[in-house]
């Protein structure tokens, strides 16, 4: 067992988290390669022939670097708790790099190094997020016929919208609640932040979009921002970084899984947008990628189909070879917590299942979340979603998908096979 913290020396970790922080609020990512309505105004009227050609500022590297300098100076020990702060470290001075280059060649590489990509390995060390995706694609495609009967017609406004949120948001956050804005300068339909959600102005919502960003954006993203900003020894896990990203996206998607609010549609976009990442990779441009999504899941959607190219090439290469690989990491996410999660359950402690709720961690952090529950120094989370803080139906749910994993299901293929070539 590693030894415990003297008060100097926490001290210093907490002045080493204190300048990291800092470093990293200087290099918002997704702010940095946003774009302006104006792109897809102009696509759109030019027939969809000609591709967006956005402008980037480059992102001066060399503040948070010299911060990032400092408090390794500071991080000087082997505990867990040293080793998380040398890991976030590692991460803001590569995202210090990618933001350096945006727009560049050289992007690709640091995208890479930040959040993986199609191909590489996760969960089983062997299984990708490529493979996921393709699999996903074939099944769910063969539902996207049942898929648009049953999924809800996109009927409210966001106005509409805004209302019901505002109305149940205070049940989970009292006064903390995030704000609801309505902008029409957003690419996607929404969009959120430490405190907010946005929503698209012009974009209609159904009910199924409600939960979604209830479970998603409010009772994972901010809610674990709210409890990594209240810990009262490291407020550094409120912080959302590409450290962090692949967990929190994972844990987000698995929180509309769990609670019946990934319907087909979304899950199968998921999955196509993995697969136009191996697609840029690999040389297709913004024309192939925004095709590629109107003829799959996307044909009533110009916009819709859009935003998913966009979000392939932003910061990158609109000609291909570019991409930024971010939107892998929900597939991989996914994979990741959940089999996480059905380890948890199979030992037997719940704890570790509200311990993904601390702050915005990775699931690499969770031995320094473990290091620094068992010193005292980390709070208990205080926004939890409803499956995370009434385990019933989530233990049941894993304890008999963990059974299930061992069934060979050829053999029960096999079992019916005449019924289904009947």
């Amino acid at each position: 067992m590693a030894a415990a913290l003297s008060k100097p020396e926490l001290e210093k970790l907490k002045q080493a988290a204190a300048l990291l922080e800092e470093a990293e609020k200087r290099l918002p990512v997704l702010r940095t390669l946003s774009w302006d309505r104006a792109h897809a105004d102009a696509f759109f009227k030019s027939g969809e022939k000609e591709p967006p050609r956005p402008e980037y500022a480059p992102v001066n590297p060399t503040p948070s670097l010299e911060l990032v300098l400092r408090a390794r100076a500071m991080i000087d020990g082997s505990s867990e708790a040293h080793q998380w702060l040398m890991r976030f470290a590692d991460i803001t001075e590569e995202t210090a790099l990618l933001l350096s280059v945006v727009g560049t060649p050289m992007f690709h590489g640091h995208s890479r190094a930040l959040y993986g990509g199609p191909t590489s390995p996760v969960a089983d060390g062997k299984t990708t997020a490529l493979d996921l995706a393709r699999r996903l694609d074939t099944l769910l495609s063969e539902f996207d016929a049942p898929a648009d009967r049953l999924e809800p017609a996109p009927e409210l406004s966001a106005a509409a919208l805004k209302a019901r949120l505002d109305a149940a948001l205070p049940e989970y956050f009292g006064k903390a609640a995030p704000r609801i804005d309505i902008t029409s300068n957003v690419s996607a339909k929404a969009a959120a932040g430490r405190d907010y959600i946005k929503l698209r102005e012009d974009a209609l919502f159904s009910d199924l979009d409600e939960q979604q960003l209830l479970q998603h954006e409010a009772l994972v993203h901010i809610a674990t921002g709210l409890n990594g900003v209240a810990q009262p020894h490291f407020p550094i896990l409120g912080e959302a970084y590409p450290g962090n990203a692949r967990t929190q996206e994972g844990l987000a998607v698995f929180a509309e899984f769990i609670s019946g609010a990934l319907d087909p549609r979304r899950f199968k976009r998921l999955a196509d947008r993995v697969i136009a990442i191996h697609m840029s990779a690999e040389g297709a441009d913004f024309i192939q990628l925004y095709q590629f999504f109107r003829e799959r899941s996307e044909k009533d959607a110009p916009f819709e189909a859009f935003e998913s190219a966009r979000r392939v090439v932003r910061g990158g290469l609109v000609n291909g070879g570019g991409p930024f690989t971010k939107d892998s990491i929900y597939l991989q996410g996914l994979l990741e917590v959940h089999n996480y999660l059905r380890t948890a359950v199979r030992e037997g402690d719940a704890a570790y299942i509200r311990l993904l709720f601390a702050g915005k961690i990775d699931l690499d952090d969770l031995a320094a979340m473990k290091f620094l529950r068992d010193e005292g120094l980390l709070a208990e989370p205080r926004y939890l979603p409803p499956w995370a803080t009434d385990l019933r139906w989530l233990l049941s749910y894993l304890a008999y998908s963990t059974f299930l994993n061992g069934i060979d299901l050829k053999s029960v293929a096999a079992r019916y096979e005449t019924l289904f070539q009947a």
